[in-house]
């Protein structure tokens, strides 16, 4: 949802209705995760997709009934081989939307949970969809208030602390709970979607590749850093408009800058006196992704620099260089196409391969 997030603050700053319709359930290979969403504004206006196009025809005229009868809806779409033309996911799999009108009155709690997520302030929005409870009744949870209700103190307190629990890391699914708040499966189920600050991407040398990674990590969704130690090339106008540019000795930043589970690190210097250093640091603090340029020359002398600096091959195992898939890139653009190409297979498990060359689902939900 975080992408359209925009519109639909707007929307509801001016006080117009919109239907929000997000997945909150998926099965096999169903083409979006849950948490994606789908909106109809005023004037017919959509932002969003739940299922790149299969049923979002549906999924309009639902939005639209939602916002006149004011309550909300859920509903499941998969494939049917019986009939064809049948609205379902052609591509195959199973997806649950909530439906759900929002308006002050109804959510008075979304213009700070827009706010939120635009200034990087976790939060999560927990949500029942299921259940004796109010269909689309929304508790929005940040790390030091609460606004909303799910229908009952105690529901809405444990809701609140598991809420709190996934914050650190933006995790977003199903939670059952009890009446009073007990964690059960057969009572009423929350969705939890959290807002965790975007992740991070730190980029280290202020090159041209540098410049063609951070365009396309910031179309990624991560928080872009360019850092370089010569200022003549480190220079905000080198780089797009939204991306920081640090002027800084590369391992120096690196030490100074918390990283998590979720950063990206990309090494382009290929330089020893920077990229040594840097390594050493950067193999050594949790990354979701260490990546580094050069040739397979340099990544041999760069490896033997690393182990006489102390690193073991647990720590050197990390290190993906010569960084990128192989797809024969050879502008910064391509090389970036490539370098994004790994990041995205290593964080879902993702081969490599043609799609053409492999079997079973596209879009498997664990790998």
């Amino acid at each position: 949802m975080r992408e359209i997030l925009p519109a639909l603050g707007r929307w509801y700053a001016e006080g117009s209705p919109f239907g929000l319709a997000t997945v909150v359930a998926v099965s096999r290979s169903a083409p979006r995760d849950p948490g994606a969403s789908m909106a109809v504004g005023p004037g017919d206006e959509v932002v969003g997709s739940v299922s790149g196009g299969c049923v979002e025809g549906a999924v309009f005229e639902l939005a639209q009934d939602v916002v006149e009868s004011g309550e909300a809806r859920l509903e499941t779409f998969g494939y049917s081989d019986e009939d064809a033309f049948a609205v379902g996911l052609t591509c195959g799999g199973e997806i649950t939307l909530l439906v759900r009108p929002v308006t002050a009155a109804l959510d008075p709690s979304f213009g700070a949970v827009a706010e939120s997520v635009a200034a990087a302030r976790p939060v999560t929005v927990a949500t029942v969809i299921d259940g004796p409870a109010q269909l689309g009744a929304t508790l929005a949870v940040w790390e030091d208030e609460v606004s909303g209700t799910l229908g009952t103190t105690g529901l809405d307190v444990a809701v609140t602390a598991d809420a709190r629990g996934e914050l650190a890391l933006g995790a977003t699914g199903q939670r059952h709970y009890g009446p009073r708040g007990e964690r059960r499966e057969d009572a009423v189920t929350v969705f939890l979607h959290s807002f965790a600050p975007p992740p991070r991407m730190l980029v280290f040398g202020a090159i041209d590749y540098a410049a063609a990674v951070a365009r396309i990590g910031s179309f990624l969704g991560y928080r872009v850093t360019v850092c370089d130690a010569r200022p003549v090339f480190a220079t905000p106008k080198r780089f797009p408009a939204g991306v920081e540019v640090v002027v800084e000795w590369p391992h120096r930043y690196l030490h100074a800058t918390p990283t998590d589970e979720r950063t990206v690190i990309c090494v382009l210097t290929h330089d020893p006196k920077f990229d040594v250093p840097l390594l050493e640091e950067a193999l050594r603090r949790p990354a979701a992704y260490i990546g580094a340029m050069g040739s397979r020359r340099t990544h041999d002398d760069r490896m033997k620099r690393l182990r006489d600096g102390g690193l073991g091959e647990a720590e050197l195992a990390r290190l993906r260089s010569p960084v990128g898939l192989d797809l024969g890139a050879r502008t910064p653009e391509e090389v970036a196409v490539s370098v994004a190409a790994e990041i995205v297979a290593l964080r879902w498990g993702g081969s490599g391969a043609p799609l053409m060359a492999t079997a079973g689902e596209i879009h498997p939900r664990e790998r």
